[in-house]
């Protein structure tokens, strides 16, 4: 099987996209329909072309029926709730959009193992059972074996423990999952590599490649979540899904024991990040690219944090979306202290947990917050 980066590049998605920017304006409402009425789940990045088109923009109605029917089929009328963990804001990369660029002045903060369980402590007392640990990008403070450490703890109450942190090498995922982490989340940002290279000026995180490789070696090390996304409003979001699908569906194919899932991180306001993108995306597209990555994977899950306005996550669980964030604190220790400990990116939807849990009960979802025991992913 080819991997990744010889996907993306056969296919010229990962550079020079000029050619399907032609195939997506060359789609008709007859080649909308005409896909519409094939059997929903199945991908093709033709059959994605289409549900990603400007012609389809005048079908959302009905993909957003077909999306709906599928998810609850898939999925059950259910939606899954986690809080992010922030135990670090220290970073070695300079990324242009974010809050944590190392080249950024503020106050950095790391937790301590206490700290963090402290923090774990008020999250799991609201009732979440699934933690997802994050951090900026530095090994130097967030290390291998204080992940192991801090996941040997929070396992006890926690059914579910991932992270979201930087790309490692296969043993270091090892040692991860040997402590009960079960899942990672990592964002490409962008699959262009031109505009990587402008986002990513310094630091680890400027080598493409490994970024891309990353979640290869994390199923590699035995994680069975495995997150993808790119952060909206650096590039072409039609060209980006189109991308973003053929990775899911090599990793669908490659690691079938794992649970692949999109997330959808859209650019936010952050300290010292200006507001000058190209390719900022409204909401109609997100729901666009939402609904049509639900009509070509039937059985992905579709994340959406608190990023997002509460009315948008209130209309997408409705439709596509299985697993949301809430009561999201961005900032290390934000759980459990006063700290003005300096946000990743600043928040939308501000309701705490148990306000979500009752809008998904009155949308006559059930709002899960433990999916499994963990003994029975031992």
């Amino acid at each position: 099987m080819n991997d990744i980066k010889k996907i993306l590049t056969d296919n010229d998605l990962d550079r020079n996209a000029d050619k399907w920017l032609d195939v997506i304006a060359s789609v008709s409402a007859d080649d909308v329909k005409r896909h519409l009425a094939g059997h929903p789940g199945q991908f093709t990045l033709e059959r994605l072309c289409a549900f990603i088109s400007p012609a389809a923009a005048d079908h959302l109605e009905q993909m957003a029926l077909i999306a709906s029917d599928l998810t609850v089929q898939r999925f059950g009328k259910t939606i899954q709730l986690y809080a992010p963990l922030y135990v670090s804001n220290y970073c070695v990369n300079s990324c242009l959009y974010c809050g944590y660029n190392c080249t950024s002045k503020f106050d950095r903060t790391r937790l301590t193992i206490d700290q963090a369980c402290d923090d774990a402590k008020i999250i799991a007392d609201e009732g979440f059972r699934h933690i997802l640990l994050v951090s900026g990008e530095d090994i130097t403070k967030i290390s291998p074996d204080y992940l192991y450490e801090l996941a040997v703890k929070l396992r006890q109450t926690f059914s579910s423990v991932s992270i979201e942190i930087y790309p490692m090498e296969t043993d270091q995922y090892q040692r991860c999952f040997a402590g009960g982490i079960d899942g990672i989340t990592l964002y490409q940002e962008t699959y262009n590599r031109d505009v990587y290279k402008k986002y990513h000026v310094a630091g680890p995180k400027s080598d493409y490649d490994y970024r891309l490789q990353t979640h290869d070696r994390a199923a590699t090390a035995g994680m069975r979540r495995l997150g993808i996304g790119f952060l909206l409003g650096l590039a072409d979001w039609r060209l980006e899904t189109l991308a973003l699908a053929a990775h899911g569906a090599y990793l669908m194919r490659k690691y079938w024991k794992s649970q692949i899932s999109f997330s959808f991180p859209r650019l936010r306001p952050a300290l010292g990040v200006c507001d000058d993108f190209d390719h900022l995306v409204s909401d109609s597209q997100m729901v666009q690219m939402m609904l049509a990555l639900r009509l070509c994977f039937a059985d992905a899950g579709l994340v959406l944090s608190t990023r997002e306005s509460a009315a948008l996550r209130d209309n997408l669980i409705k439709l596509c979306i299985t697993r949301i964030s809430a009561g999201s604190k961005t900032n290390p220790g934000g759980y459990s202290t006063d700290t003005q400990s300096t946000e990743q990116f600043s928040i939308d939807d501000s309701r705490n947990a148990h306000e979500v849990a009752q809008m998904i009960q009155q949308s006559g979802m059930e709002a899960v917050w433990k999916d499994w025991d963990a003994n029975f992913t031992v």
